[in-house]
């Protein structure tokens, strides 16, 4: 079955007293892990090199919404970076809705989140459009979560 990318919900959870934020998001996007190859050449060995498995890199997570009356995202930030918190994480789960919207197809979770850009919208008084804001996230570990039952990802 190909799932639908439209349908997802953006949970982000500091550990400390409940979920910093619960939300529906416009555009999600980054999250991605690669894998660079260690090459190495074995002496005696003259057909080609050896291919290891290197160290994997992640994405930045890129999630947009309009701007709202709370401001979670905001006081997070600030809190990394304003507060003295230089070493506060969260994790975040990107939960994939089924098409009817009634389950979870697949969940993708993030560990030890950092925010890392955050932009408030732009402000233009004659174009009536939708404010909104930004946010980056850095992100150290990215796993699949299958629906109970499916099969793991990795």
């Amino acid at each position: 079955m190909i799932h639908q990318t439209f349908n997802f919900l953006v949970r982000i959870d500091t550990g400390e007293g409940g979920v910093l934020c619960e939300a529906a998001f416009a555009e999600c996007a980054g999250l991605e892990m690669s894998a660079a190859p260690k090459t190495i050449r074995e002496g005696g060995n003259n057909v080609g090199p050896v291919h290891l498995a290197g160290p994997v890199s992640y994405g930045t997570l890129a999630l947009k919404r309009g701007m709202s009356e709370r401001f979670d995202l905001w006081s997070w930030f600030d809190s990394v970076h304003r507060d003295g918190g230089r070493h506060r994480r969260a994790d975040c789960q990107v939960e994939v809705r089924t098409p009817d919207g009634t389950g979870t197809a697949y969940t993708l979770k993030l560990v030890r989140c950092l925010p890392v850009k955050l932009k408030a919208p732009d402000l233009h008084a004659k174009d009536g459009g939708l404010a909104i804001e930004e946010l980056e996230i850095a992100y150290e570990g990215l796993r699949l979560i299958p629906p109970a039952g499916g099969e793991s990802g990795g």
